[in-house]
């Protein structure tokens, strides 16, 4: 794996950020893994020239990042998951535009509060929660805080104080587990990494 990543970082990885158009392609597959395009639909989307998108779309597929198919007498474009550096890039991505928004910075700030993870809905991914809080916070201060964007409202939480919350993830509770190991979903908050580290060994 060792030599895969040195042979990626020295080719792809100087590869990713010369463009806008790049900028942008990356950001609709990495945020939409799910999703496939067709290159029309893409120029429409990203407001890009179609020449432009072509050549950036071979370019990452090149690479390895993007991948095509036939169907419908149409070329779709989908993101593989499994490149060597995908959870890497979307969090990358997703972290830009979901980490630093009102709601998330106030939910670091809160007080007691140490470690919040974002899943569900915020990272478009299928998952029982969307928010996962460890620490001692209050549920009317939680919802108050979600109530403040419209979008939000319908978010599922979960809160765990710390004891029990490292208690469940030294016995690999499967709950737990699916929030916190799934690669596409954003810790954007975390003071305990040490002590899960620890809980995770027992």
């Amino acid at each position: 794996m060792s030599n895969v990543c040195d042979q990626m970082s020295s080719g792809a990885l100087k590869a990713l950020f010369s463009s806008q158009t790049r900028v942008k392609l990356l950001s609709t597959f990495l945020l939409h893994p799910e999703q496939e395009y067709f290159i029309r639909e893409l120029t429409r989307l990203l407001g890009e020239q179609i020449n432009s998108i072509r050549r950036e779309l071979e370019n990452l597929r090149r690479i390895g990042l993007v991948k095509s198919r036939h169907k419908n007498r149409k070329k779709y474009y989908h993101v593989d998951m499994d490149f060597v550096f995908f959870a890497e890039l979307r969090n990358m991505f997703s972290k830009e535009i979901q980490a630093e928004s009102p709601v998330v910075a106030s939910l670091k700030k809160l007080s007691g509060v140490s470690l919040v993870v974002l899943a569900g809905t915020f990272t478009g991914t299928e998952s029982k929660v969307d928010l996962l809080i460890v620490g001692s916070v209050k549920k009317e201060v939680l919802e108050a805080l979600l109530l403040q964007e419209q979008n939000l409202k319908n978010v599922k939480y979960s809160i765990f104080p710390q004891p029990d919350f490292l208690y469940r993830l030294s016995l690999k509770d499967r709950f737990i587990q699916e929030i916190v190991n799934d690669p596409r979903h954003l810790i954007v908050h975390n003071t305990i990494q040490k002590e899960m580290e620890e809980a995770r060994a027992k």
